[in-house]
């Protein structure tokens, strides 16, 4: 809940920090006394709810049979009499049997929405239908007209049944959640001196080695011991291929393991894991409401209000114009069952409850509802070079001989024999040629790292040295002729020096994503610019934003400018997006009217962002905004069509197409519950396209 804490440091001097602190009690508050009025949101107790409605339903059916036998204007219309004695006082007593047992959960519903200010549709059905007996009860004992006895039960029946179908449409749209949690397994294969044996889930501890057969699903975070298996991880970060899995590798709880047999400690049981924090995340957006929600329940409850007033207005106007008291009755009970504020209630939340469990699954994890909805309206995005646009790696480019003593092949052997004990993004790189050229890595000792300059050690009892021009400086030596053709602005160069002769040089440059080129062109046709902001020299920001055909770059930014950066932007009038890591860019992430953190991985508990993309593809920026807006749509044609349905049908209800069409109490309350059936249908089919 409290993730509006979150944008404290942006600027302590605002004092926003209090207000949003207010703001996120008061959202607690809201979200206590919603989930009272909103029995929906309570899923422990709307499962039973649910079956409640039902099992209602069937009982009222059977008393409804000899309500409608014993009714006179029933008997009219099938042509029988059938009279006794005191048959309007057995017909009272199966009509209140109807009322109190069926109409229970509406008479209780109205009294909690009136205890929380908040009246609904269950204040409506509960006047309605209380108002019909009332009715029908003086009729009984006296008061001159028909009694409405079996449009009561008929209205009730269909209730019931109308509300079950609702919770029912509503559960399936928002079960999504249960589908997170369901992606553990219940038992789990612990090792333990030598034997494995078989514990629940809930034992499983940090630290704990745990055997994952082929086929099964990984329970918990951690790394594998051994073993080497394809693990497939698309319903946690969205990456369609099974990825490659071996000893040292990590692997996230809910993933399933392909057909090697892993080993893994477990570094991250229960509330630890990546799942959980998930599901906790989720929960907590889904719990929030954005503004398009809260402008969703002013208007449910003034439909309440005015459904309510307009039932009173019909019923004054059909008897001012000299129609009996049990027409103009049945049109005001009519027009408030058919009245369905219901529809507007849940139009938004379960879009909401849709999307945000969609996302997750889609590696798009949503923390912050209002900037995921302003994502449809951004105007500016500012990518932050490192690992979003680039992969981060550095490639070895060219390997070049400055004299004939070794061959290229012979170089890459030399520096990766004495790199491979570094663990600098360079050594990476060159290790990774070398095994893409499948060439033997050699053995090397004596080695050395020297700092900010390269490494050193011994191979084939050669004196190797691997290092950048600064490595020269220090030894007081020129350095050697770099050939031309290679732009040190935009790549890095290592020297190779076998007994302290320059022999070669080996180039290496990050690399961009192939799918950053895309990401731009599609940002483009949605209308929105994309900038480049870098630490990186001017030359290096220049190349990519050219590459990328963006719409600018700011070079040579320091992390603590970022956020100034942001403002001015924000200054001209635009709404800015900003990617980075959420580390060291939480500043400017915070200022950003939305922030997205890029490539934590599955370390998700540290973000200051409002959305965080769990694969580090800038893809995934484009299919953020477009879901952000295919949800606005949804929101709106939910909106659109909730409150249509009222302002056409509250009117027929009325009577105004009177004597031509008149809408029976019941026909209006099965149609109330279809218009919210079809709200849930909609919200249901939103989809990410990927």
């Amino acid at each position: 809940m409290n993730h509006e804490h979150h944008h404290h440091h942006a600027d302590p001097n605002t004092g926003q920090a209090h207000e949003r602190r207010a703001h996120a009690e008061n959202q607690q508050t809201d979200n206590q006394r919603h989930k009272e009025t909103n029995p929906q949101m309570n899923d422990e107790h709307a499962g039973h709810h649910t079956e409640g409605f039902l099992k209602r339903f069937w009982i009222c059916l059977v008393v409804t049979i000899p309500v409608l036998l014993l009714s006179h204007m029933i008997q009219q219309w099938l042509g029988f009499t059938f009279t006794f004695a005191g048959d309007k006082y057995v017909l009272l007593g199966l009509s209140s049997i109807i009322f109190f047992y069926g109409g229970w959960p509406f008479l209780v519903g109205l009294v909690r929405e009136l205890k929380w200010g908040n009246p609904g549709m269950m204040t409506l059905v509960a006047v309605a239908i209380t108002t019909a007996y009332v009715y029908s009860v003086a009729v009984v004992f006296g008061l001159p007209g028909m009694d409405f006895f079996w449009e009561l039960a008929t209205l009730i029946d269909i209730m019931l049944l109308g509300h079950w179908l609702e919770m029912k449409s509503q559960m399936a749209a928002s079960q999504a959640l249960e589908s997170l949690v369901a992606l553990l397994p219940a038992v789990v294969h612990v090792e333990r001196d030598g034997s494995v044996t078989d514990i629940p889930l809930k034992e499983l501890e940090n630290k704990n080695v745990v055997v994952v057969k082929p086929g099964e699903k990984i329970p918990a975070d951690g790394h594998i011991l051994e073993g080497s298996s394809y693990v497939n991880e698309s319903m946690l970060t969205g990456e369609s291929v099974p990825v490659k899995k071996e000893k040292h590798d990590k692997v996230i709880g809910g993933a399933v393991n392909g057909d090697g047999v892993l080993k893994v400690e477990v570094t991250g049981a229960g509330s630890d894991s990546y799942l959980n924090k998930v599901i906790n995340m989720v929960q907590s957006a889904q719990g929030t409401k954005s503004k398009t929600q809260n402008l969703a329940n002013k208007v449910a409850k003034w439909l309440t209000i005015v459904s309510i007033t307009i039932g009173i207005i019909t019923f004054i106007a059909w008897l001012s114009a000299g129609r009996e008291l049990s027409f103009a009755l049945e049109r005001m009970v009519t027009v408030m069952v058919t009245a369905c504020p219901h529809a507007l209630g849940v139009a938004i939340p379960l879009v909401v409850a849709i999307s945000t469990t969609l996302s997750a699954v889609h590696g798009l994890l949503i923390r912050n509802r209002t900037a995921f909805e302003n994502a449809r309206k951004l105007t500016t995005i500012i990518f932050d070079k490192t690992g979003t646009l680039t992969k981060g790696s550095h490639e070895v480019q060219l390997v070049i001989s400055l004299n004939d003593q070794f061959t290229p092949d012979q170089l890459l052997q030399y520096a990766a024999a004495i790199q491979q004990n570094s663990e600098h993004h360079i050594a990476h790189g060159i290790i990774r040629r070398l095994t893409q050229q499948k060439l033997e890595l050699w053995k090397s000792n004596d080695f050395q790292y020297m700092q900010g300059m390269g490494v050193t050690g011994i191979v084939n009892g050669k004196k190797v040295v691997a290092a950048g021009p600064n490595y020269f400086k220090q030894q007081k030596t020129s350095v050697p002729p770099i050939s031309e053709g290679i732009d040190q602005t935009t790549d890095t160069v290592i020297f190779v020096l076998i007994d302290d002769g320059p022999v070669g040089i080996i180039t290496l440059a990050d690399s961009i994503r192939e799918t950053a080129a895309e990401a731009i062109a599609t940002l483009k046709q949605m209308n929105i610019k994309s900038f480049l902001l870098t630490g990186d020299n001017e030359k290096v920001a220049a190349a990519v934003a050219q590459k990328l055909q963006m719409d600018g770059y700011l070079a040579n930014v320091l992390p603590h400018e970022k956020q100034s950066k942001v403002k001015e932007f924000q200054d001209k009038g635009e709404i800015v997006a900003m990617t980075g890591d959420g580390v060291n860019d939480a500043p400017a992430l915070a200022q950003a009217d939305v922030g997205i953190a890029v490539g934590s991985g599955t370390d998700v508990a540290a973000e200051t962002a409002d959305i965080i993309l769990v694969n580090s593809d800038p893809k995934d920026v484009v299919h953020m905004i477009a879901f952000g807006r295919a949800t606005y749509r949804k929101m709106i044609q939910n909106l659109f069509w909730a409150v249509g349905y009222n302002v056409i049908a509250i009117p027929l209800a009325a009577g105004i197409l009177y004597p031509t069409f008149m809408l029976s109490p019941a026909m209006g309350a099965a149609l109330m519950s279809l218009s919210t059936i079809i709200v849930a249908i909609n919200a249901k089919l939103l989809r990410i396209n990927k």
